[in-house]
């Protein structure tokens, strides 16, 4: 058995790792593009989500071909090649960026296959790394990415500006410049990527008795299992409140500005991202100590409370943020839960492929969720009546986090020979 014999040698894997998802979390940034799309194109609200819903769709498939491939080939090729795509999509996009196909397939199939190529290999390494803490290391993982639009926001906002007779020239250059950061950014972080050799544990470290227990299961044998489907489920509705919340809020955010805003839309992103990162290591560290599906059942609370409390009647500014914080505060915790749920349930060894396949669910719903709001809005708008769209928008979003809520309720581990 071997052991770590230095406390601090796995901290620089974390840190890379930290680093890269910072990086891919420009992915939430992309409603600072959406305003001066339209000002520039004159495109409507769903040809404007129409490139991050791809790619959100793009980055799950990725997670899967990534997540097989890391877990045969090792996580530093895969994640350079993830950098290589991305970097490629956002050149292309400065080129073909001009009309909404030539977005989608650039910025949202491109970029899109890259940031899940990306994505899994930090999560992967760092289960194996840390399984003394397991749902901290990931929290804390995924954070950067929660906190990219934090970087990113700001960076968006300097870089196309605020005059509409610009934009033709300053979005194409911001697709360029992205591309630089990620090609040298993200390929570079790659290369610091490893994994622990076989059967390593931090020293003086003993797994509790059912951790010890949990059962390995390749995809195979954990698509066989009920516990898959109940956990792809909790994921996709989970998700929702977040990633319809992220999709709008930059568009909802300048609306509600005009009565009054104590932020920029960039600063207020940034404030946004700053709760989704500390929900991913908040909710991640509370499912080590209280147990990862308490900590679900807090998450849906949250956003129940985030959707009816503040966003269905958000009168000024400030409630919008306040709203939007805490949906992103909770949408984090899936992020860092999910990872950590299926290592818990079909075990560390083939958390690359078993995650892939579970974060489907995240794709798809980013797909199709703010797809279904997005024509609410536009018919909405088209009355005149922008407040009862978001009304209904949010209404829904709270049943669907107490859906989410009440199939937690019947989650447990998969037991030794009772896989199917």
């Amino acid at each position: 058995m071997a052991y770590e014999s230095v406390s601090t040698n796995r901290i620089r894997y974390a840190a890379a790792a930290i680093f890269m998802q910072v990086l891919l979390g420009v992915l939430y940034s992309w409603s600072i593009f959406r305003g001066p799309l339209t000002q520039l194109h004159g495109w409507s609200k769903a040809e404007t989500l129409a490139p991050y819903r791809y790619s959100l769709l793009v980055f799950a498939a990725g997670m899967i071909i990534a997540g097989f491939w890391q877990d045969r080939k090792g996580p530093r090729l895969v994640a350079s090649i993830g950098g290589v795509l991305l970097g490629l999509g956002c050149l292309l996009a400065s080129f073909f960026g001009d009309t909404v196909n030539g977005l989608i397939f650039s910025y949202g199939t491109v970029s899109g296959l890259g940031i899940g190529f990306a994505y899994v290999t930090p999560i992967a390494m760092c289960v194996k790394w840390f399984p003394d803490k397991r749902g901290m290391i990931v929290g804390l993982a995924v954070m950067g990415f929660g906190a990219g639009p934090l970087l990113f926001g700001p960076l968006l906002e300097a870089l196309i500006g605020n005059d509409p007779a610009q934009f033709a020239q300053t979005i194409p250059r911001t697709f360029l410049i992205l591309s630089v950061i990620f090609f040298v950014g993200v390929i570079g972080a790659a290369q610091f990527y490893r994994v622990p050799p076989s059967g390593w544990r931090p020293t003086g470290w003993t797994p509790p008795t059912g951790r010890a227990a949990a059962v390995e299961m390749p995809p195979s044998e954990a698509l066989r299992t009920w516990q898959f489907y109940a956990l792809w489920l909790v994921y996709f509705l989970g998700t929702s409140v977040g990633l319809t919340a992220i999709g709008e809020a930059s568009p909802q955010l300048q609306e509600m500005a005009k009565t009054g805003a104590v932020m920029t839309t960039g600063a207020a992103l940034g404030v946004m991202s700053i709760f989704n990162g500390l929900g991913r290591l908040g909710w991640g560290s509370v499912s080590d100590r209280f147990g990862r599906k308490a900590a679900i059942l807090g998450m849906c609370a949250f956003s129940i409370t985030a959707c009816l409390g503040l966003l269905r009647q958000a009168s000024d500014f400030t409630m919008l943020l306040a709203g939007f914080c805490m949906a992103a505060f909770s949408y984090g915790g899936y992020l860092a839960l999910m990872p950590s749920l299926t290592a818990d349930y079909f075990g560390p060894r083939n958390l690359g492929a078993n995650y892939g396949l579970l974060f489907t669910a995240w794709g798809i719903c980013g797909y199709v969720v703010p797809g279904y709001f997005a024509p609410i809005m536009d018919r909405a708008r088209a009355a005149g009546d922008l407040a009862s769209g978001y009304r209904q928008i949010y209404t829904t979003l709270a049943a669907i986090a107490l859906a989410g809520a009440v199939i937690t309720l019947s989650l447990r581990t998969p037991q030794k020979g009772h896989a199917t």
